[in-house]
């Protein structure tokens, strides 16, 4: 692994990129904030766009990361910086994402919501897209994992 360390981009975002065997990991730690979300569904899909997704996938990684990372900001703590800590990369065809953030005295979890509810949906709509979502749990952070195909 040959680590990139230290790379800044416009807005405090630092992105730090890790060489694999099979591919690209992309870490970025962003503010703990709701204007993160476009910031990373933005690199997200330019870099699935690199390896070749499927725009139906993209699409539906960039659903996924911007539930994620919404869910967080409303419902978590930010980690001890004031920032999330959101991660992304190839394994076996799939994409695997994760959102880290400080936790929060709730669990994520699929809601039957009511139509008429404004909010509510956002891990049943992740669970419909992905193939598989687990959640890390310790008492300063959580972190949210999912697995979609790249294509």
């Amino acid at each position: 692994m040959s680590p990139m360390d230290g790379l800044t981009r416009g807005g405090g975002t630092t992105v730090e990129a890790f060489a694999q065997a099979d591919g690209v990991r992309v870490s970025m730690r962003v503010p703990f904030a709701a204007s993160s979300v476009s910031r990373v569904r933005q690199d997200l899909r330019a870099w699935m766009k690199e390896r070749n997704g499927s725009a139906e996938r993209i699409d539906d990684a960039r659903v996924v990361i911007s539930e994620l990372v919404a869910n967080a900001v409303r419902h978590a703590r930010p980690l001890a910086d004031g920032s999330l800590v959101v991660t992304w990369a190839l394994q076996d065809r799939e994409v695997q994402i994760s959102v880290t953030d400080g936790g929060s005295p709730t669990t994520p979890h699929t809601v039957d919501a009511p139509v008429s509810a404004t909010s509510g949906r956002g891990m049943a709509i992740v669970q419909t897209l992905v193939s598989d979502w687990w959640l890390e749990h310790a008492p300063s952070r959580s972190t949210v994992h999912t697995r979609l195909p790249l294509r």
